[in-house]
């Protein structure tokens, strides 16, 4: 089979896709034939070695496909092969064939393509275990999203609106907020060409926002957290600008702010349970329409570092998938 390897640390344009043999099954595990990769920001990282985890090598990055299971580890119930999947699997998703737990693979809903399975499961779980489990947001409270574009930022946007929140999206151009507006934002703020901490203000009639959901860093941090009102929550996702924002604690301070972390890869191993929930009501909000990621390019399994050059260069909008047609 083909797969994207990565054999060292370095630049994305390093990895090859190389002829490497099948992935043989273990125990607890599944084979997918892989139809579609989501591709996310910590694929990038993870290449380059700027990533918590760091695989051993040679390795695929790719933490989420879908596809159609064609084989099954000893001790593996409730799955056969020919079945429609989707699963996380942290690496080894930028490849025709990839092992899966059977304990982070579900049957892709019914209705539900691969495009979409493939870019359900990390943005959005990621989403609404920061908005549900982490800041548990409530009904009428305001939400805004930074890099609300991208990946994470539209799934946060649905889940905000599904939760019963008001969403102020955030982004870099007007052409990445007619997205946010797409997906249910209510109101916008263009960070390249406004002042982010006075709009929020404004947009708040004074007030502050009552939960910031961060996965852009930077210099946004700060602004943001300075528009956060009495024991309000910031929610540090991730640093998609580069650089990790060194904060005074004293904003904290000052009206009781909350500044909280969200990990959500460890959390479902800390709370299985809750994970599962958690999986069971993005499948329900499917169903019932409430969201869908917004896949808005497809990307052949031999252009997959093109894909992974675009999402560094913070050059998406919504979700791109690497796939094997």
């Amino acid at each position: 089979m083909k797969a994207l390897i990565c054999e060292a640390f370095g630049p994305i344009e390093n990895q090859q896709l190389k002829d490497v043999p099948s992935p043989k099954p273990g125990p607890g595990q599944l084979l997918v034939q892989v139809k579609s990769a989501g591709v996310n920001f910590p694929d990038a990282l993870m290449v380059q070695g700027k990533y918590q985890v760091k695989p051993p090598f040679p390795f695929s990055a790719g933490g989420e496909i879908s596809g159609i299971v064609i084989g099954l580890g000893e001790g593996v119930t409730g799955f056969a092969v020919g079945d429609r999947v989707m699963a996380l699997v942290s690496t080894g998703g930028f490849a025709q064939e990839c092992l899966a737990q059977a304990s982070r693979t579900l049957p892709l809903p019914q209705g539900m393509d691969f495009d979409t399975g493939a870019a359900l499961m990390l943005t959005y779980c990621t989403s609404l275990h920061a908005l549900k489990d982490v800041a548990d947001m409530q009904p009428g409270e305001t939400l805004v999203v930074l890099g609300a574009a991208g990946g994470v930022g539209v799934s946060a946007i649905e889940i905000g609106k599904a939760m019963g929140a008001r969403v102020i999206a955030a982004a870099s151009s007007e052409e990445k907020l007619a997205v946010c507006r797409q997906v249910g934002a209510d109101d916008t703020i263009n960070y390249s060409t406004e002042n982010l901490k006075d709009r929020i203000n404004e947009l708040t009639d004074g007030k502050g926002a009552d939960v910031v959901y961060d996965p852009v860093g930077g210099s946004y941090t700060e602004q943001a957290l300075r528009a956060i009102k009495w024991r309000g929550k910031l929610l540090v996702i991730g640093f998609a600008a580069g650089d990790i924002p060194r904060i005074p604690l004293n904003l904290a301070l000052l009206k009781e702010r909350q500044i909280l972390g969200v990990y959500w890869g460890d959390s479902t191993k800390h709370d299985p349970e809750g994970h599962q929930a958690n999986l069971r009501q993005l499948e329900n909000w499917f169903v019932q329409g409430r969201i869908k990621p917004l896949v808005s390019e497809r990307f052949p399994l031999e252009h997959a570092k093109e894909a992974i050059l675009l999402i560094a260069n913070r050059g998406v909008k919504g979700k791109i998938v690497v796939v094997n047609d």
